[in-house]
């Protein structure tokens, strides 16, 4: 790499962009160009400064301008800049919204120094316009909450949901596309129809919820639905599987 990767760093924490600064002081590819600890501030010099950094660290919740709306600002004006979140809101709309306005790493505090570089090159280099969260051994994780909700792995139910959890994990944005753009993509896969997709999904559902570990149950589900009234929805159970496996594999 000829030239060094110039990030601007955005958060209200000044303990953690001296820590970003310190880590990055004296590395061969990346170099902290600047900073800011408010949205307003940190608007005004990215774009005065727009052709002398090459990606945004950006904390979402700061003051007199929150991360989000600094991005969607810069957008507005035609400044398409690389951007990473860093942050501790772990919700699927606020991960949604990222998406949708180009943000191509979401990282929940507390992160690992090493992980922020690797987002940070892989960011300027992949030209992937798709928001990426991070995610190792991603399908032993899968399988093993699958298995304590007790969902058989021979029923093709589990396979769909398996493959619908990963979809929606990397790419939050289908949270509100499951009909038109996550049945299709998981019915393409295995040669088959969106409606049998759904149908087997539910089924598998009807099974864990038959035969699956009630606490377990009420602790992963007991916030987003009544678990004494009703089952999840597909869309519900997918997602908010997804929502837990983001939450923990972010402290790993």
């Amino acid at each position: 790499m000829e030239k060094k990767i110039r990030v601007f760093m955005v958060d209200d924490n000044q303990e953690v962009v001296k820590a970003v600064n310190e880590y990055f002081s004296s590395h061969a590819v990346i170099d902290v160009i600047g900073s800011a600890n408010d949205g307003e501030d940190a608007l005004n010099q990215l774009i005065l400064n727009q052709d002398f950094y090459d990606i945004i660290v950006m904390d979402l919740i700061i003051p007199k301008m929150d991360g989000l709306s600094v991005l969607e600002e810069l957008k507005k004006r035609g400044i398409n800049k690389k951007s990473i979140i860093i942050t501790g809101m772990n919700s699927l709309e606020i991960i949604k919204k990222s998406a949708d306005i180009g943000v191509n790493y979401y990282m929940l505090k507390p992160f690992k120094f090493e992980a922020l570089e690797n987002h940070i090159i892989n960011s300027v280099t992949n030209t992937s316009t798709e928001l990426t969260i991070a995610n190792q051994d991603l399908k032993q994780a899968i399988t093993t909450l699958l298995h304590s909700l007790g969902i058989p792995s021979h029923i093709k139910g589990y396979m769909y949901i398996r493959d619908g959890i990963s979809l929606m994990y990397n790419k939050p944005s289908m949270i509100g596309a499951i009909t038109k753009e996550l049945y299709p993509e998981i019915a393409d896969k295995y040669d088959t129809t969106t409606s049998r997709v759904e149908r087997a999904i539910r089924h598998a559902i009807e099974v864990s919820w038959s035969r699956g570990d009630y606490d377990l149950m009420e602790n992963i589900f007991g916030h987003s639905v009544d678990y004494d009234r009703a089952k999840p929805t597909n869309s519900e159970f997918i997602a908010t599987l997804a929502d837990k496996l983001r939450l923990e594999r972010a402290y790993e």
